[in-house]
């Protein structure tokens, strides 16, 4: 074989190489979440007030990484929340169910995941918030923005235990 044919041949091996890598699904999320979580932050009320937060959160991720059931229980001077959800992930969007103990409220989540950060809202009967979540490493950033509650934002910072 001549060293023309050789690099065409070489040529066309890295092409479908590289198309196969392009047409990858998007990897999970949910992957870099995985583990105990805790840490703190803020809760700020529609009057003003501020209150701290200290929190602890679990995320396992099952099957694929496609799958996340989460647990997010956080206590204020005044205010207590026990969140718990279970999530799915299938080609950048994420869709599920969540419910809060203390509250009685449940709902649906929807929204869409790139990469290190989620993007989602919130939605039930009694209750809705837009929600923003990132993971770098050990590190995770959670915004929490309800609607027509009393409480009007949840700010917090979480470290992987």
């Amino acid at each position: 074989m001549s060293s023309s044919h050789i690099a065409k041949a070489a040529v066309l091996l890295v092409s479908l190489d590289l198309a196969g890598v392009a047409q990858a699904a998007p990897v999970s999320p949910f992957s870099a979440m995985a583990g105990s979580w805790s840490g703190g932050g803020t809760l700020t009320t529609s009057d003003g007030v501020q209150e701290r937060l200290r929190c602890r959160a679990s995320y396992n991720v099952g099957g694929t990484g496609a799958e996340l059931r989460l647990n997010l229980r956080c206590a204020s001077e005044s205010y207590n929340f026990d969140l718990s959800g279970d999530v799915q992930y299938q080609g950048g969007a994420i869709s599920g169910s969540w419910s809060e103990a203390s509250r009685n409220a449940s709902g649906t989540i929807s929204g869409r995941a790139n990469g290190e950060h989620i993007e989602a809202a919130a939605r039930g009967d009694s209750f809705s918030a837009n929600l923003s979540l990132t993971t770098r490493g050990g590190r995770q950033s959670v915004s929490i923005r309800p609607q027509g509650t009393s409480v009007t934002a949840v700010s917090l910072a979480l470290d992987r235990r």
